[in-house]
């Protein structure tokens, strides 16, 4: 025979504010507020005086038994759990509740104070379990600039920087979030610190921490002064450099090119990029996210010079033209179309056409409506045309009724 279960809905009132648990001692502030004896004389002895649940401030810590209370809390727990067939009550599990406003103030003050793993852990533990709770979070005053303020401290262990990382990864997507923590953070001229954090996370961190502290650079790069706040950070830039070297993690080499493509707005961050031999890096294990950084660095005569003298870049660009989405497709022209057609590369023609490429730019072409792809397709069968001796281009412009392979 199949139990029967039966799931209690437990009225808020027989909940205690602090533990949201229901209460065994029910005592009284003088505020009028309950709590459940053994909560609130945790919040009492660890110094407060204020009410947890009103923050007014106590004129006595002295507390009553709430007796009224008390006996409603046992009567219902009786009615609600006495089973036919049952000589005795049983109070049934009940799923976790969420937590409750006075539990998030005690751990945020917690971690303001301590900055300790356990506290930070139990943030996450809460913040990872659904979307609601995010949302909470994201909602709560004062919350993302004490986990933020975790980051800009001194002498904290690797461990607690990894968790609050991942806190506010978690976070990032929620309204709001970013544009605090980038005003918290890259606005009020204390970059420094947190950027040491997250060097620190790079060198010594976990993958997963690796990969989320990147995302969580890459989210606060919102405008162009807070991109050059973070390409500022030299040890920062060496170290994602050296990651890119070493790593063989696509989702952490992902996320890295994100960052640096983000922050590469100016010529002297490109500029060095291509020093540290970038192009050779990205052409050594093409995505899309290299696409788009090589697009970005094609942007300036050092970039084009150092596509053209990777004999890997445009061979493997050409390999990948029609496997890549539709963005990727115009990134990879345009680095096609900045080396073939302004700096008139040969030897990047020649890898183009030896690897078949004028197929594949007339294959796009064809299936291109007007605009800056079709214009590329174009100016790139011009500029190959002369390189493709075996194949009889003569006055092509636009209309192609048949391709045949150089």
């Amino acid at each position: 025979m199949v139990k029967e279960e039966l799931y209690i809905t437990v009225p808020s009132v027989f909940r205690c504010p602090i533990s949201l648990d229901v209460m065994k001692s029910p005592v009284s502030l003088c505020t009028g507020v309950t709590y459940d004896r053994s909560s609130i004389q945790k919040w009492l002895e660890s110094g407060h005086d204020t009410c947890p649940a009103t923050m007014q401030v106590l004129p006595s810590k002295d507390f009553i038994p709430n007796l009224t209370l008390h006996r409603l809390i046992n009567l219902w727990i009786q009615s609600s759990t006495l089973r036919p067939g049952s000589n005795s009550p049983r109070l049934l599990p009940a799923t976790p509740p969420a937590i409750s406003e006075v539990q998030a103030k005690l751990l945020m003050e917690k971690v303001e104070r301590e900055g300790c793993v356990d506290s930070l852990s139990k943030v996450a533990e809460f913040v990872s379990c659904c979307e609601e709770n995010r949302k909470f979070v994201a909602r709560f005053d004062g919350f993302v600039e004490v986990i933020a303020g975790v980051l800009k401290r001194k002498c904290v262990e690797i461990k607690a920087l990894e968790t609050a990382v991942r806190i506010l990864d978690l976070i990032l997507s929620e309204n709001g979030v970013t544009e605090g923590l980038n005003k918290l953070i890259l606005k009020s001229n204390q970059e420094s610190k947190f950027l040491s954090a997250i060097v620190l996370i790079l060198q010594h961190g976990s993958l997963n921490s690796k990969i989320k502290s990147v995302r969580v650079l890459d989210s606060l790069a919102l405008d162009s002064e807070s991109k050059r706040r973070i390409s500022d950070s030299q040890d920062l830039i060496s170290i994602l450099l050296q990651l890119l070297k070493t790593n063989n993690n696509e989702s952490l080499n992902d996320a890295v090119t994100s960052i640096l493509t983000t922050i590469s707005i100016t010529r002297s961050v490109r500029s060095r990029l291509i020093e540290n031999g970038i192009v050779e890096i990205l052409s050594n294990s093409l995505t899309e996210k290299s696409l788009k950084l090589l697009a970005t660095l094609s942007t300036c005569s050092e970039g084009r010079s150092a596509i053209s003298s990777e004999p890997k870049c445009a061979a493997a660009i050409v390999e990948k033209l029609l496997k890549l989405s539709k963005t990727g497709t115009e990134d990879a022209l345009t680095v096609l179309w900045s080396t073939c057609c302004l700096n008139k590369e040969e030897r990047v023609k020649e890898a183009v056409v030896k690897g078949n490429g004028v197929t594949k730019i007339l294959v796009i072409m064809q299936r291109e409506g007007e605009g800056n792809v079709k214009m590329m397709c174009r100016n790139l069968v011009k500029a190959l045309r002369a390189v493709c001796k075996d194949w009889c281009l003569g006055s092509y412009e636009t209309k192609t009724t048949h391709i045949r392979p150089c």
